[in-house]
């Protein structure tokens, strides 16, 4: 994983924010949304039902946008229980 990747796996990671390493793929990182417990991290659903909390207008927890714009990256929706990272 490169260096600044790798930065923000750690910074989330610290934050206890559920992200996982998968080899082999495409992006860097995952952050699943379907470890919501004491923090909504991400819902795909708030997309549709409007956001609340801490999240944005895509489901995703705003500290989650933040540490990934500050070390260029960006995440998208794979499917409704995983985000994918990326370069921005």
């Amino acid at each position: 994983m490169e260096r600044h990747a790798s930065n923000a796996f750690n910074t989330l990671k610290k934050m206890g924010a559920p992200v996982f390493i998968h080899e082999g793929e495409s992006y860097y990182f995952v952050i699943s949304a379907e470890e919501n417990y004491d923090t909504v991290w991400a819902d795909y659903y708030a997309m549709t039902d409007g956001s609340y909390g801490d999240l944005c207008d895509f489901g995703v927890n705003e500290s989650i946008n933040k540490v990934l714009n500050d070390n260029g990256l960006f995440c998208e929706w794979q499917n409704p229980g995983v985000l994918a990272v990326y370069d921005a």
